[in-house]
């Protein structure tokens, strides 16, 4: 049988046979077959073998570990630091550096969540260089750094990052949210929030939120954003988050105990379509496990109570130019007084979308384009509004 399927398996004869030789043996090429298969396993089958492994270390073998370090793995990455701490203390120190200065990628990114178990004091002299790979392109160094200077309490790279927040180029903004976000800056988020608002990157922004503070725990301390990031949520399935975010973020359980307001009516219609979109069409779903797949069904089964109408009656409340949700509930605007009232706007993208709106639903003319111009300084947009 395949060395990998009895590491994986539910066989102790044979997952422990096999993680046993893995590291006595310091089986280079099974642990580099098990790292492609990351993508292939469940995180609790992945977190038992890390498990296994870990027990199959002891004080004779464990250096062996180090000839795995070239094999990058976010699902081992943890288990192998600690392993080696914890049976070297700081000795291996020195020779972790060595890798943090000189070696390839995967080392320098195992080196620093070796990091993450060193005190500060013992740290400080790589602070500087820390903060450059947080910025790396190789995303679990840069995870990685941005952990350890978390954990440093380091507030130079935190102040960095919150100053780009202000930045007019919107790709600075979003990776100094990601930063903060592996911070674990959680005093940031009302920061984070306001540049989620008015970032095209919008989707992006909210689906990283949740890994700063659980959706349950954003709508318990301000409901009106914690609607807002899953309205963003919604938005992104599946051209930007794979539907198998609905289990990652708990989002029956949300659904099934959300307060009906305004705002929240806006999030529920939005989500009617989506789910039933996703429940219509195989191909959305199709390389989905089976738990994702049934998890959907059940949140579009549960949408389905609510009935649009009274779903109307509340979105409509939203229709206003400060209104954070009024870019959602005017997809569902029937009338067309309605949108006309918001032709008047001063917020130029609002009124383009607007008139999207009307063009789709066949209201659109002349003199509501005459009407929206009159309030549009943007070339661009103009330009826009001309041809539509």
């Amino acid at each position: 049988m395949d060395l990998i399927k009895k590491l994986t398996g539910k066989n102790p004869s044979e997952y422990e046979a096999v993680a046993k030789s893995l590291v006595d043996n310091s089986d280079v090429e099974l642990f580099a077959k098990l790292v492609k298969q990351d993508d292939f396993l469940f995180d609790f089958i992945k977190d038992n073998v890390a498990k296994r492994i870990q027990n199959a270390c002891n004080k004779e073998n464990y250096l062996h570990l180090m000839s795995f370090l070239k094999n990058y793995s976010p699902s081992y990455d943890t288990m192998i630091a600690r392993v080696l701490y914890s049976y070297s203390g700081d000795e291996l120190l020195p020779e972790m550096k060595e890798f943090f200065l000189n070696g390839v990628d995967s080392e320098k990114a195992y080196a620093v969540k070796y990091f993450s178990f060193v005190s500060k004091e013992k740290l400080t002299e790589i602070l500087p260089l820390l903060r450059r790979t947080a910025k790396s392109s190789y995303e679990p160094l840069s995870i990685n750094s941005i952990e350890v200077l978390s954990l440093l309490k380091d507030e130079e790279s935190k102040k960095e990052a919150l100053d780009l927040l202000k930045s007019d180029d919107e790709f600075e903004q979003y990776n100094a949210i990601k930063f903060l976000v592996n911070y674990q800056a959680k005093d940031c988020l009302n920061e984070i929030v306001e540049v989620m608002k008015n970032s095209s990157f919008s989707e992006n922004i909210a689906s990283e939120i949740p890994y700063l503070i659980s959706i349950e725990e954003l709508l318990e301390t301000d409901y009106e954003s914690g609607i807002l990031v899953l309205c963003n949520i919604i938005n992104a399935i599946p051209e930007i988050l794979s539907p198998s975010c609905v289990c990652d973020y708990g989002l029956y359980e949300i659904f099934a105990n959300m307060e009906l307001t305004s705002s929240s009516a806006t999030l529920i219609r939005l989500a009617k379509d989506k789910f039933e979109e996703l429940t219509s069409n195989d191909e959305y779903l199709f390389d989905c496990d089976k738990n994702t797949k049934d998890e959907v069904k059940e949140i579009n089964n549960l949408l389905k109570k609510y009935n649009s109408q009274q779903l109307k009656s509340l979105f409509y409340d939203e229709l206003f130019d400060e209104s954070d949700f009024v870019f959602f509930a005017i997809d569902y605007v029937d009338e067309k007084e309605e949108l006309e009232e918001l032709l008047d706007s001063q917020n130029q993208t609002l009124v383009l979308k607007v008139l999207t709106v009307m063009k789709e639903k066949g209201m659109l003319n002349q003199q509501h384009k005459d009407i929206a111009l009159k309030n549009i300084s943007s070339l661009d947009i103009r330009n826009v509004v001309e041809v539509l």
